[in-house]
């Protein structure tokens, strides 16, 4: 089985992030794409509002997730807590789904450029095949083995930049889908009067 891994905070999970999923099951012939929502990642060391986000984040997945059945969340660095390392997630997949599922992990050219400051990425490149896909203002590697390098456009689009456009009052119809933007605003996430989901907190 060949499943390709997909990880970020996703806060919110935004039609690039699901279109570049999809070039990555069509080009690459994936079974499943797993979305990893993180904990917090080694990269926003003081992201500690997407941690507060968690049930948030995880209904907005679900959501976004629920018309493709190629696509399905996996919550372990969320269940595992503290700073959200690429090689545990590896490992812990592999033990999951057992010594014939053939992992491809989907980073950004972006993170890519910065690939040799992960923890352990020799590692990483033993347990898993990656698989770059475009983003602007960064040059795509040279394919090679283990990576490949995905077709398709440069999405600009960072949940940060939509996450600032809803706290101005903006629009961000058709640049989320239409289930999360509808909780988006029953929550009324990423305003002053944001809805905090109770018993949970950063160091929870």
């Amino acid at each position: 089985m060949k499943i390709g891994v997909l990880g970020g905070t996703f806060d919110p999970v935004h039609l690039a992030h699901l279109a570049v999923a999809e070039q990555a099951r069509t080009q690459l012939h994936l079974d499943r794409v797993l979305f990893v929502p993180a904990w917090i990642p080694p990269h926003k060391p003081g992201n500690h509002a997407a941690a507060a986000r968690t049930p948030h984040r995880i209904a907005m997945l679900q959501l976004a997730l629920a018309d493709n059945p190629a696509f399905a969340l996996d919550t372990c660095e969320i269940s595992r807590q503290g700073t959200s390392y690429t090689i545990d997630t590896l490992r812990a997949l592999h033990a999951q789904l057992g010594p014939h599922a053939q992992l491809h992990l989907l980073i950004g050219a972006d993170n890519y450029a910065i690939f040799n400051t992960w923890r352990e990425p020799a590692q990483i490149m033993r347990l898993c095949r990656i698989a770059v896909y475009p983003r602007p203002g960064s040059a795509l590697p040279c394919p090679y083995e283990p990576l490949h390098v995905l077709e398709g456009p440069a999405f600009d689009l960072s949940s940060s930049w939509l996450r600032a456009r809803i706290a101005a009052g903006y629009s961000v119809r058709y640049l989320v889908p239409d289930p999360v933007r509808d909780y988006i605003a029953a929550h009324h996430l990423y305003s002053p009067t944001e809805d905090h989901p109770r018993g949970i907190s950063p160091s929870s």
